[in-house]
């Protein structure tokens, strides 16, 4: 466990400290312990406790450091780092959404990676640059390593699909919600609908901030002008959002249920039980799996024209999950040397078959193991079709409030209340007005 001085913080006011690199890094002569958080990457809490166990007593055997885990879900994460690095009560190794990265370096709180520190991990160039880059501010050391490679695709239903005729997946932004409509159904006949063509959770803050980016691009908008000052209400994010509000409310393809909804696990499941024909997610193999759910396909995210190109051909931010250390950790070398660990080729063959997501290291690019039509196409999404989310200190406060404001429509939609893009736009202009 760190012990941390008291920093201040707080949501849109970050502190700026200035972290720095261990001027010595020993990762031979190792002993003591470390505590480590771990995001939730699988189907539940205790999968991912059963899956890093496995990697963590590999850890333990090679260098004699226990490690003490602890597994938080993602609506939690982000509140009890920052609750970590204003009070003190820390861990040494904790993992990050990536797209915290930049305004949790603005702390100060957590060990940068270069010198000694970087050298122990092998080196910028083992990393795959687009994940590498999620690390912190452009010019600056990062703070964060990259620990899983992710990227939205299209999951969809075949067995509904082929059941209705539909050849294959959509392409199109209009033909998505066409396909959507049709695919929303009273299957039994009862006076009530059974079968939704899309799921969504609607409760989750993160998933609707991603949805605003990636269709606000979509449609040639971004959720900052360039001076980096917040623009959450320029007409291509306010259309952007209103088409995502109202695929529970006009189109009527998301069931209003989905508005409570706070796991993407929960929304994949409704496509693995025929609840609902699609879904957009990151990384759904393990709900699948663990349900013995084969009758699956990827495609890449709609767009508003198949032909798109530049910012407007965005189909995910470039999404993944990193490890961070922080920098008054009583245990640096054993925190550097864990990191190190997860990062290894072995270590990353094992982690990202059993979360099915993407190897952060070049070498692994060829490997057997990440040669599915599956992984190429989120390969190939992420080489050409990803953005990086914002690279502001106030990045992770605008997932905050723009996926708050989101939330709040969509449980609005799911009451029975019909809400306009003036709607969208005045929600939309709180948020910005809280940043």
């Amino acid at each position: 466990m760190t012990t941390l001085p008291l920093a201040v913080l707080a949501v849109g006011s970050l502190a700026a400290c200035g972290s720095s690199p261990a001027e010595e890094v020993d990762t031979e002569n190792l002993s003591g312990s470390i505590t480590y958080w771990a995001s939730n990457q699988g189907e539940s809490v205790t999968q991912d406790e059963e899956v890093l166990s496995e990697t963590i007593e590999r850890f333990t055997d090679e260098t004699g450091v226990e490690v003490e885990l602890e597994v938080i879900p993602w609506n939690d994460l982000q509140n009890r780092i920052l609750t970590a690095v204003s009070s003190g009560d820390a861990p040494d190794v904790l993992n990050i959404g990536n797209t915290w990265a930049t305004s949790l370096q603005a702390t100060g709180a957590f060990l940068e990676w270069e010198g000694e520190a970087l050298e122990a991990i092998g080196g910028e160039e083992r990393f795959i640059p687009s994940s590498w880059a999620t690390g912190g501010a452009e010019g600056q050391a990062p703070t964060s390593v990259p620990l899983y490679a992710l990227s939205y695709s299209l999951y969809y239903n075949t067995e509904i699909f082929e059941e209705n005729g539909i050849d294959g997946p959509p392409a199109t932004w209009e033909e998505f919600v066409e396909v959507a409509q049709e695919l929303t159904q009273d299957t039994n006949d009862d006076g009530s609908i059974d079968q939704w063509g899309f799921t969504m959770a609607g409760a989750s803050i993160s998933n609707n901030s991603h949805a605003a980016f990636i269709r606000g691009l979509q449609h040639g908008g971004e959720l900052y002008d360039d001076d980096g000052e917040p623009d959450f209400t320029n007409d291509a994010v306010v259309a952007g959002v209103n088409e995502w509000i109202q695929l529970m409310g006009a189109d009527g393809v998301v069931s209003p249920s989905d508005a409570e909804l706070v796991n993407g696990a929960e929304s994949v499941e409704q496509v693995a039980s025929g609840q609902a024909a699609m879904v957009f997610d990151q990384a759904p193999g393990n709900v699948f799996d663990n349900r013995g759910f084969e009758d699956y396909q990827a495609a890449p995210m709609p767009m508003l024209d198949a032909d798109a190109t530049g910012l407007e051909a965005t189909q995910s931010h470039v999404a993944g999950i990193n490890m961070s250390v922080f920098e008054n950790s009583d245990n640096i070398d054993a925190a550097v040397a864990f990191v190190a660990h997860m990062t290894s080729d072995e270590e990353q063959t094992y982690l990202n078959q059993e979360f099915t997501g993407l190897p952060v290291v070049n070498d692994l690019y060829e490997d057997e193991a990440f040669q599915s039509d599956e992984i190429q196409l989120k390969q190939q999404i992420l080489q050409d079709h990803a953005q990086p989310m914002p690279l502001y200190p106030s990045e992770s406060q605008m997932e905050t409030v723009v996926g708050t404001a989101m939330r709040d429509l969509l449980a609005d939609v799911a009451q029975g209340r019909e809400v306009t893009e003036d709607d969208v736009r005045d929600a939309l202009t709180t948020a910005e007005s809280q940043m």
